[in-house]
């Protein structure tokens, strides 16, 4: 009787000669071939020229000079300088929202827009006082912030409004310069005048929407968003498996140890069924435990907790349900489709770290229906925006119904049909 060690050589030697059929491999390495391309197009496709992909960033401009046309002009200075600034933005990279000053506080604090740029109340009267030498100061212009859209967002409509405000003090200081003819000796006050004349306008930038210290810079709503997807998405799948080792319909392996349950003959629906109930159960604890440990271990900002916890949790419950839908639809890549729909397609088109204004058409497309673009909206409306419903909250709350409703009639719909067909899945197995 040969011993088991002799037999060690032969095994090995098997598993080296079946390494050297094509056939094993392709299919393998086709799908993470596939699988690997797909990946790096879609999340670096969206991150890597987000300035050169910019398309109608909102931001709030405010005119709010109320002083007299110049003389020989028929509107003042604000309202000159703002149209000039939008005339002179290039193309459609900015919408630029031409609101007063309480529309534009409501927009920042509502998240419609990254940031404003704000034209002063005595405008024309400040600028006016620099071409008769009275002026102590240069007229300002105020750029504001809104970091509760994220970082990147924010200094996106920060340099675009820098940027604006400096290229009309440019403009403007040329048009000053040559109407203020200089001293014969050109020195002293006349030529310092004319310096400040040549860039009469200054830039002061502050915090238009401010947020909690503990938010991430405005990115705690977009990772706790990613905590509330990643909870119903793994965790539907450890359901799904556990359900499926537990009646007997998949093998159990544990190390070297292998185990089969003897298969409990139940329909598609009702497996379909059980996994969903034990869903909404278990998320109850997910969704728990992510608040405990963000909120009261970490201390993150959160201002509305019991709204956040229960979007969070019909979140997460939507995201299992669909899940559990996918999988019992495709079998055994459900859990390739399902990553693709709720982590794949969903995080670049999610708009939480690039503003969907900076990445190609194709993520604003699926933004439309990508459900991580939704949730995030909800919780961001919830942590940085006061729970307002049109910040975002709104829609969220009706995407998640619509997930909903769209998981248990897709789930349920195909499950029937296959019990109808007598496309069973139970293949009786010995009791041991």
């Amino acid at each position: 009787m040969a011993s088991a060690g002799s037999q060690d050589g032969p095994r090995q030697a098997r598993a080296l000669v079946l390494a050297r059929h094509a056939k094993l491999w392709l299919v393998p390495s086709i799908l993470c071939g596939l699988l690997a391309v797909v990946l790096s197009l879609l999340y670096m496709g969206g991150i890597l020229n987000p300035t050169g992909h910019l398309h109608r960033l909102p931001i709030a401009l405010v005119n709010a000079d109320q002083g007299p046309p110049p003389p020989g002009r028929t509107e003042s200075l604000g309202a000159r300088l703002t149209r000039e600034i939008v005339a002179g933005t290039p193309g459609n990279t900015v919408d630029w929202r031409q609101v007063d000053q309480a529309e534009a506080m409501d927009q920042l604090s509502t998240g419609k827009v990254y940031g404003a740029l704000l034209v002063p109340q005595a405008f024309t009267a400040d600028v006016a006082a620099l071409t008769t030498g009275r002026a102590t100061e240069r007229p300002t212009l105020t750029v504001l912030t809104n970091p509760g859209l994220g970082s990147l967002g924010s200094s996106l409509a920060s340099q675009i409004t820098q940027s604006a405000a400096h290229q009309a003090s440019l403009a403007l200081g040329k048009e000053l310069t040559a109407a203020v003819p200089p001293t014969a000796s050109g020195t002293g006050t006349s030529a310092t005048a004319r310096l400040l004349l040549a860039d009469p306008l200054a830039v002061t930038t502050r915090v238009g929407h401010p947020i909690g210290t503990h938010s991430g810079l405005g990115l705690s709503a977009f990772y706790y968003t990613l905590l509330a997807v990643l909870t119903g998405f793994i965790g539907g799948n450890i359901i799904h498996n556990g359900v499926d080792t537990a009646l007997g319909y998949s093998d159990s392996e544990l190390g070297p140890w292998h185990t089969r349950r003897p298969t409990v003959p139940i329909t598609r629906t009702q497996t379909l069924l059980l996994k969903m109930v034990m869903t909404a159960g278990i998320m109850l604890l997910t969704t728990t435990l992510v608040m405990l440990c963000s909120v009261t271990v970490l201390g993150m900002d959160a201002p509305h907790q019991a709204l956040l916890w229960v979007f969070a949790y019909c979140a997460s419950l939507a995201v299992g349900l669909g899940v559990q839908a996918i999988n019992a639809a495709f079998g055994g890549i459900g859990q390739l489709v399902s990553m693709f729909v709720f982590i794949a397609l969903a995080l670049p088109s999610s708009g939480a770290t690039i503003p969907l204004q900076a990445v190609p058409g194709f993520y604003r497309f699926l933004s439309v229906f990508e459900p991580m673009r939704q949730l995030s909206d909800g919780i961001r409306a919830i942590l940085f925006f006061d729970a307002r419903a049109d910040a975002g909250l709104a829609r969220g709350w009706t995407m998640i119904a619509v997930g909903v409703v769209l998981a248990l009639a897709f789930g349920f719909g195909m499950t029937r049909y296959y019990d109808r067909k007598g496309l069973h899945r139970w293949t009786p197995q010995p009791s041991e």
